[in-house]
């Protein structure tokens, strides 16, 4: 361990963020998170946990809570063509068979995260507007007027960080004109839905998603449809029931059923990026969101921000102030391939889910081989890697 504990400040105080913050301060180093929001918090929708970031969550000592606040997703999860004719199983293990795979409510993973940090590590109400870095300090500034100093600064700032272009060349969203409804439902109002498994039907430019949150006190849903016009992304544009229900009509009973019970929804829009030719400049790097935006068609937005932290965290317990810079870009080159392979595969799987296709038999060939690149997905660890990664910075 390097004589000096470095200082890292993160922008941004979401699920990446917070992962990251704490597999830094288990690895020794000090931090100090800055979130713009008034108080940390996420809106009431689901986030699947997969095990290439379960295996990290354990770690750095989460895996009881992830039991305890998750809802485990088991062998019974299947896709459907529209009208309920079955497809395929999901695959919901590693190769080895490991079933650690996870519905969970963003608002119990962002508090799970933030209760495990010492007391006045995040400070909320701090929008990162500027960065400066020189020698070996590195600072950001902040819209209420503050700055913050450290050997690092990680933006985690989702995918319109204001730090971004400080450390990357310029780059838009990409709009892929569908719009996701979204929400959750107390179990207790459709008591016959199933609460150990991940459910989605698949029809022409669209399809439905549901699985279990919050220990399957509550099923998380997901109707994916056509946009009209393009919308600013967001998590908490309220959309209208009636016409989520009307999206879904003449499908599988299954769906309106559960549409039924929907009093309040929410409409987020489908944006990424294509993959950014590089993330660090000197102090400065990015994390999750910021860095590789991407579609939710294979549920891992969460999953790769946390591998992110994981990678990060474990090259940096190695890194000494002065060699920061190198370790940081040490960090983007591990991830870098990885992340963008991701994000071309849900891009893909957007495809097959919304039936791009002449055959559906075609389709339906291809959701089942897809069985194989989860497994290879879920194998992923991304400590050994980064590990050598750090030995070779000595």
């Amino acid at each position: 361990m390097q004589g000096k504990r470095l200082r890292a400040v993160i922008v941004g105080g979401g699920i990446g963020g917070l992962f990251a913050a704490n597999a830094l301060i288990a690895r020794g180093l000090d931090v100090a998170v800055y979130e713009q929001a008034p108080a940390l918090g996420e809106i009431g929708a689901g986030v699947f946990l997969t095990p290439n970031s379960v295996r990290h969550l354990q770690r750095v000592g989460f895996g009881a809570s992830v039991e305890k606040f998750g809802a485990r997703v088991g062998t019974g999860s299947h896709y459907f063509r529209h009208d309920g004719v079955p497809i395929a199983p999901v695959q919901v293990t590693d190769t080895a068979g490991w079933n650690a795979t996870f519905g969970m409510h963003r608002a119990d993973l962002v508090d799970m995260l933030a209760a495990a940090l010492p007391q006045g590590v995040v400070r909320t109400g701090h929008r990162g507007v500027g960065f400066e870095q020189t020698g070996d300090v590195a600072k950001v500034s902040f819209a209420n007027g503050m700055t913050a100093e450290g050997d690092i600064v990680i933006a985690a700032d989702g995918i319109h960080s204001e730090l971004r272009p400080h450390a990357a060349p310029p780059s838009r969203p990409v709009f892929h004109g569908s719009v996701a409804y979204r929400g959750v439902l107390p179990h207790d109002l459709i008591p016959h839905w199933p609460t150990d498994r991940w459910l989605m039907w698949l029809g022409k430019a669209k399809h439905f998603l549901t699985f279990p949150v919050r220990s399957g006190e509550l099923i998380n849903y997901v109707g994916f449809v056509p946009a009209d016009a393009e919308m600013k992304e967001s998590w908490s544009a309220p959309g209208d029931p009636d016409v989520l229900r009307s999206e879904f009509e003449g499908w599988d009973p299954r769906i309106g059923s559960l549409l039924g019970k929907v009093q309040k929804t929410f409409r987020w829009a489908l944006y990424d990026r294509e993959p950014l030719p590089n993330w660090t400049k000197g102090r400065l790097t990015l994390l999750g969101d910021a860095a590789h935006p991407m579609l939710p068609h294979l549920g891992q937005g969460a999953n790769q921000s946390i591998e992110d932290g994981m990678a990060l965290a474990t090259i940096l317990a190695r890194a000494e102030p002065a060699n920061v810079p190198a370790a940081l870009l040490a960090y983007e080159r591990l991830r870098r391939e990885r992340v963008a392979a991701v994000q071309r595969g849900a891009r893909e799987n957007g495809m097959r889910y919304d039936s791009s296709y002449a055959d559906l038999g075609v389709r339906d060939a291809e959701i089942s081989a897809h069985a194989a690149f989860r497994r290879r997905l879920y194998d992923h660890d991304v400590v050994p890697e980064a590990e050598a990664a750090a030995a070779a910075l000595a």
